[in-house]
């Protein structure tokens, strides 16, 4: 884990950063990490009800079609990952959901950056709304099948928790080519 922080460059001190120790740094950061779990607590809550209402109205029925055949509610057991690869790895994918949430929380106290607090909230909110599946749900722990339920035509099915994942992705890729640091500088390669 030190070695993201080390590869990120976030600074440890507001000294670090470029800024006056006066300068009132600590509450700039707090409302960053407040974005993030905001952030990450809002995408959770969204993936954890839609799910209780897959299981509890969806599961088991024939699948609700939303536009034509292009899109449609399907309740699906997921127990890989994306696409549905890797179902003998349930365990694994458990423990690398587990590590990036770790990595979040240990990097969230030194965020600045208010689109890298939006980025990392959006991963974290969506790899906690996985894990708790990969917990929680049947066969047992750190072997539960994730709940999918968005399905467009020639696609993967697919839950908010996958689409905040994604999101969050995205955002962060574009954030690295834009040149925006966590910490909320701008480097220049």
């Amino acid at each position: 884990m030190a070695e993201a922080e080390r590869i990120i460059g976030t600074p440890d001190t507001p000294e670090a950063a470029g800024t006056e120790p006066e300068q009132a740094a600590r509450p700039r950061g707090r409302r960053r990490i407040a974005v993030l779990f905001t952030v990450a607590a809002f995408a959770y809550a969204l993936d954890l009800i839609s799910k209780m209402i897959v299981v509890a109205r969806l599961e088991h029925h024939e699948p609700i079609e939303i536009i034509g055949d292009w899109l449609k509610l399907e309740a699906i057991r997921n127990a890989g990952a994306a696409f549905g690869f890797g179902e003998a790895f349930t365990v694994i994918f458990t423990v690398i959901a587990a590590a990036v949430i770790v990595v979040i929380a240990r990097l969230a106290r030194k965020l600045y950056s208010l689109p890298w607090a939006i980025a990392l909230g959006l991963l974290l909110g969506g790899a906690l709304g996985n894990l708790t599946d990969r917990l929680f749900r049947s066969p047992g722990v750190f072997e539960g099948a994730v709940v999918d339920f968005i399905a467009p035509k020639h696609f993967a099915v697919f839950n908010l928790a996958d689409s905040a994942i994604v999101c969050g992705g995205i955002l962060i890729v574009l954030l690295s080519f834009k040149g925006l640091d966590p910490d909320g500088t701008v480097h220049k390669d």
